[in-house]
């Protein structure tokens, strides 16, 4: 198979070290040119980290001279910025997760994607796990009927550097973890009709931001709730996403880590008030291979052998709703961890 030759703009992304692990794994797919990251303070910290052993420290302009595709894996603030430098020189992109804005700036840079036909391929992990794809399948089969209600949770109890770190987001928690859930409800339900949203600062540890959650996502006849904390204790581990419609409920959770899904529909479950459901085999993605098949695939879009399931309306989209739950995007003192 031809190599793609990819190149890393930025590793400040908390998820930025694990793609180029990833990436690194495929040489038979991917030749790594290098990476590029111009805040020093980041090669500082993160510089000799192992996913970047032995690859040069290039600019930003010899990654885009040099490479076929890019990994963007700034801080998240710059990511949109950075985007629109790869497709306006032509290269494929894998941006990570959620774009920044303003929105108007993330729409140019799909639009520019599209009209010259580059990949744009959005960092959002769930899309690889094994029990939120069976749960599309069951919905897209028609296996849980109309869509009535989704509820979607992915709570942390976070330590107090984490959690001033999240001060740079207007949003706090729920721009940077929700988002994840966004992605998901949009894709099986689209744009809502109504956003209300709850944005709770608890002040634990002195620190002051969104840390306490709660988006309602509004339908013609379902209701789509999302709740995001930095304050729960064992959070982690009741991490959810639950669709429930006229012929049956999917119900995940944890979501991954050790991943727990169960089915119940109207022909098995006959005892209303009775727990009466089955419990579905799914595997779990040890967390150092969480970005193998992501990785596989941003191969396979580029080369043509394979459509991304989630198009450029969709990851706009997914970024319209966020905003409107933050009540627009916006980014303060923009500290690194």
């Amino acid at each position: 198979m031809e190599k793609i030759k990819i190149g890393q703009i930025g590793i400040g992304h908390n998820h930025g070290e694990a793609k180029m692990l990833a990436v690194r794994k495929f040489p038979d797919l991917f030749e790594v040119i290098g990476y590029a990251e111009e805040n020093e303070r980041w090669v500082e910290k993160r510089g000799a980290f192992r996913g970047y052993a032995g690859l040069p420290r290039l600019s930003v302009e010899e990654v885009l001279a040099r490479a076929d595709a890019v990994l963007i894996e700034s801080d998240v603030w710059d990511l949109t910025r950075y985007a629109k430098l790869c497709v306006d020189s032509g290269k494929h992109i894998h941006l990570d997760k959620p774009a920044s804005g303003p929105l108007a700036a993330y729409k140019a840079v799909l639009d520019t994607a599209r009209a010259q036909h580059l990949v744009v391929q959005l960092g959002y992990m769930y899309r690889y796990n094994p029990a939120i794809r069976k749960c599309f399948a069951d919905v897209r089969e028609g296996r849980l009927g109309d869509i009535c209600s989704i509820n979607a949770e992915m709570n942390t109890f976070h330590s107090p550097a984490y959690k001033k770190w999240l001060t740079n987001f207007g949003g706090g928690i729920m721009y940077i973890l929700g988002s994840h859930l966004v992605d998901l409800i949009v894709y099986l339900m689209g744009e809502p009709q109504k956003v209300t949203s709850y944005m709770k600062s608890t002040g634990l540890d002195g620190v002051q931001f969104p840390d306490n959650t709660l988006a309602v996502l509004e339908y013609e006849k379902a209701l789509a709730r999302i709740a995001v904390s930095s304050v729960e204790v064992n959070g982690w581990g009741r991490r959810q996403f639950v669709v429930s419609g006229t012929r049956g409920t999917v119900a995940i959770m944890p979501l991954e880590n050790t991943c727990h899904m169960t089915y119940a529909d109207t022909a098995t479950a006959t005892n209303p008030y009775e727990d009466m459901k089955t419990d579905i085999a799914v595997r779990d993605i040890p967390k150092d291979c969480r970005y193998d098949e992501m990785m596989q695939d941003f191969y396979a879009y580029i080369r043509g052998t394979k459509e991304n399931p989630f198009s450029y309306e969709h990851d706009y989209t997914v970024q319209k709703v966020l905003d409107e739950i933050v009540g627009g995007v916006k980014f303060y003192g923009k500290n690194i961890e």
